[in-house]
């Protein structure tokens, strides 16, 4: 959990302190998103082969980067869906904007990884 009161002092004592907020970000995900737990198991299957079908470490880091950006968004856009349903269940158009704008973030990144493995992996097929 971020600080509260005023800020904390940088260096590494902060960089410690930002790493396990970090890493209760990802359980909290891992734990209440079944999405994020989708993305993630995709990620453990697809960055291997990403790594083995790569010619050349560029293209292994667009494949492996494409994948990460989803996770992240997903992320930003379970974020976004916790603190709308903070404020209560009832339908708000905003809320519900918000939360399908955060939604299509998530797919606009899916087809950037569908295009990305498409476009380096299909000239090689044909």
């Amino acid at each position: 959990m971020a600080d509260q009161v005023g800020h904390l002092p940088r260096g590494p004592a902060r960089m410690l302190k930002a790493a396990k907020w970090s890493i209760q970000g990802l359980a909290a995900a891992w734990l209440h998103e079944s999405s994020f737990r989708l993305e993630v198991y995709l990620f453990v299957l697809l960055a291997p082969l990403a790594c083995w079908l790569g010619e050349t470490p560029v293209e292994r880091v667009l494949m492996i980067g494409s994948m990460l950006m989803v996770l992240s968004v997903e992320l930003l856009n379970s974020s976004i869906e916790a603190l709308i349903e903070r404020y209560g269940p009832e339908f708000h158009e905003l809320a519900g904007r918000a939360k399908d704008m955060g939604s299509a973030a998530v797919f606009v990144l899916m087809l950037n990884v569908l295009l990305t493995w498409g476009l380096l992996l299909v000239p090689r097929l044909l």
